[in-house]
């Protein structure tokens, strides 16, 4: 799995249908040894870890991989490093990188890749938390409002999120300060102020403000940010009485959301977080079974 853009809505459902089951407490195994490596060249938390429990849970045997001790100090290319190990009998690599679209690079390698997040780009087992978490809330996409709130232009969740949402039916709406937005990052849905949009949809779903991509005409202080574009008590009580709070996390508290609202009734946070294994688990069988593996005791 590589972007959002590759799926249609019959493909994106089959995942999703595989996420439920797991998540429902139903279990695949993968036939033979198979090797998988977590190749991680930015700082991670949620989805390394639940990319190595999703491995496991599967059967599959996680190869260690620390870039901080690897030869890529030594001036080794990623294409390189995905050889190397691909070489030595790797057959899953999942792999976040600083670049955009880093895979156009690894085009002949026959290792199945699944991309845990490319630059600015796409981050599609975000994507298909994300969508496991609406649905279990709504049973459904078609018809719902979603809000993605925040620094949209560089957020590879916001991406991922509004493309997959648009094709299953849901109706994607932005909001957060103008500047951070332009043409590309909105083409999927609507900008409207968030007093104005807090009040109609069905999901508020924040985004962490990605410091280290902005430069000095970006910035807001904390206090400022939360105040004009954060979701605050005061916000939050003007939602609608059904209506969810997300995030993809890490959290900033007292900026993107007030932090007595990270664990409120409306939020599902951490449940993203225990979705992001039963995902990964859907889009790690699905990308072995396309290079021929098989799974035993499935469901």
């Amino acid at each position: 799995m590589i972007t959002i853009t590759d799926y249609n809505r019959e493909q994106l459902l089959n995942i999703l249908n595989d996420a439920i089951s797991f998540s429902d407490g139903k279990t695949a195994k993968v036939k033979g040894q198979v090797f998988a490596a977590n190749l991680f060249f930015e700082d991670s938390t949620r989805t390394k870890s639940s990319f190595d429990v999703a491995e496991r849970k599967l059967g599959l045997e996680v190869v260690p991989f620390d870039v901080q001790h690897s030869s890529v100090n030594k001036g080794e290319t990623l294409y390189d490093t995905v050889k190397t190990l691909e070489s030595i009998g790797v057959h899953a690599m999942v792999i976040r990188h600083k670049q955009n679209e880093y895979y156009k690079d690894l085009q002949s390698v026959k290792a199945a890749i699944i991309n845990g997040g490319d630059g600015t780009g796409n981050h599609p087992s975000q994507c298909m938390l994300d969508l496991l978490t609406i649905y279990q809330e709504f049973g459904k996409f078609d018809g719902l409002k979603i809000a993605i709130v925040g620094d949209v232009k560089h957020s590879r969740v916001a991406n991922s999120d509004a493309e997959a949402l648009r094709k299953l039916g849901a109706k994607v709406y932005f909001s957060g300060p103008e500047q951070w937005f332009d043409e590309g990052a909105i083409i999927n849905g609507t900008f409207l102020p968030l007093d104005e949009l807090i009040k109609e949809v069905d999901v508020v779903m924040l985004l962490r403000i990605q410091h280290e991509r902005h430069d000095s005409q970006m910035s807001y202080s904390k206090e400022e940010y939360h105040r004009k574009y954060g979701l605050t008590k005061e916000r939050e009580q003007k939602m609608k009485s059904n209506a969810i709070i997300m995030h993809p996390a890490p959290i900033n508290r007292g900026v993107e959301i007030d932090t007595e609202l990270v664990e409120c009734s409306r939020s599902r946070i951490f449940k993203q977080m225990e979705n992001g294994v039963y995902a990964r688990m859907a889009i790690l069988k699905k990308a072995l079974e396309e290079k021929g593996f098989e799974f035993e005791n499935q469901y």
